[in-house]
């Protein structure tokens, strides 16, 4: 964790701007095969069946089935908040999302990694931005199908993020009554899916707990290439704390020179050592780091060429 201190304590110390200066070198991303991609070639793409309890008749079901059933959105996506990942350009923090995915896919080389957990210390540090771009830069890979879901369940606004229908959403789901596919939205985006937060619930811990989520994501694994949760802050309240249990990995979003560096120190001791894949940091100095966003890993760090960003 050496290097996750080193990076806190950096970012304590500068300047708060973000900039967007334009890059034309596009960051190596490796292709890894989706995951129905991957079953396609064994031929066990309609034998993967889904819990009886979840198909319309008590019936065992194939996946293409099951995301025929689930509701299609138009969404409005804001494209201020999204064209970092959708414009044909590059900006430096485009580089940063690619960065951060092909790094993401060599880390599943050598540990599962599927269900991510995305948080952050204190409220307004820009989780929710990060965690709807990582899903739609991740989903812009050839067969694979990548789940956003809201996990946020005080304070709802992935939805405003992706233009997308609040209700229904999780809260329902967990509260009982709808089956999964009627609160999973498919929008124009191919391979991108989303379960919004749903109704603002005052009880989430006892949603997460009643056994309805555990479920869910035992259903989902089985076509979703990658899951991402975007989670309420960590030092207010344990929801993060209580959806990391579910996933295999968390990314820690900090601001420079705004989060406070003890805060940002004890929301990183909240998850198991294993758990925590790494920090980032948001609002860096482009001066010094010619972009918008650092990555610090647990292991290492590599730094860029004054063209594209450090990561």
């Amino acid at each position: 964790m050496s290097r996750v201190h080193d990076a806190l304590k950096k970012a304590e110390q500068e300047k708060v701007l973000l900039g967007e200066p334009e890059s034309t070198v596009e960051m190596p991303t490796p292709m890894a095969p989706g995951l129905h991609q991957r079953e396609a070639a064994s031929g066990a793409v309609s034998e993967r069946p889904f819990a009886k309890a979840e198909s319309p008749a008590g019936q065992v079901e194939a996946p293409g089935a099951f995301l025929a059933r689930c509701s299609h959105q138009e969404w409005k996506t804001d494209a201020t908040l999204t064209r970092h990942v959708d414009a044909r350009r590059h900006t430096l923090v485009s580089e940063e999302f690619r960065s951060l995915r092909s790094r993401l896919y060599f880390m599943r080389k050598a540990r599962p990694l599927q269900k991510l957990l995305v948080t952050s210390p204190l409220p307004n540090e820009g989780k929710t931005f990060l965690a709807a771009n990582l899903a739609r830069v991740i989903a812009k890979q050839p067969e694979t199908r990548v789940l956003l879901i809201d996990g946020d369940l005080r304070m709802c606004s992935l939805n405003a993020v992706m233009g997308a229908p609040q209700e229904p959403g999780l809260t329902q789901y967990l509260a009982g009554g709808l089956d999964i596919t009627s609160v999973i939205q498919r929008g124009p985006t191919e391979n991108l899916f989303f379960i919004p937060g749903g109704a603002t619930a005052s009880n989430p811990t006892e949603l997460f707990g009643n056994g309805r989520l555990e479920f869910l994501l035992e259903q989902v694994t089985q076509v979703f290439d990658w899951i991402i949760f975007d989670s309420p802050p960590t030092i207010p309240v344990s929801d993060s704390r209580l959806l990391a249990a579910f996933c295999d990995g968390v990314l820690m979003l900090v601001n420079a020179g705004t989060t406070p560096f003890d805060l940002a120190q004890r929301a990183c001791a909240e998850f198991p050592k294993d758990q925590l894949l790494g920090v980032i940091i948001n609002r860096v100095d482009q001066h010094h780091t010619y972009g918008s966003y650092y990555y610090y890993g647990k292991k290492d760090h590599h730094k860029g060429n004054g063209k594209g960003a450090k990561v």
